[in-house]
């Protein structure tokens, strides 16, 4: 995985991420240009592309993603 680290997400956060996928919400980690060891998350909704304010390191960057997929995942599964 590289810069990126590597992580192993659990069933509960793939099932939220192909859930999230399907249903045309994604979360993408994106290099900062000045840096190559911090990431932002671009989250892309509804047609809108938002960009974390935060950075985060290798790791956290797959933590944090999976977080934002159970986040939309328990928001708008039915």
């Amino acid at each position: 995985m590289g810069l990126m680290g590597s992580y192993y997400a659990s069933n509960r956060e793939m099932d939220a991420s192909e859930w999230c996928i399907r249903n045309k919400i994604f979360v993408s980690p994106i290099s900062d240009k000045k840096n190559s060891n911090k990431w932002y998350l671009e989250i892309e909704l509804n047609g809108k592309i938002n960009r974390s304010k935060e950075s985060f390191g290798k790791v956290v960057i797959w933590e944090k993603l999976y977080e934002y997929y159970l986040y939309y995942y328990n928001k708008y599964n039915d």
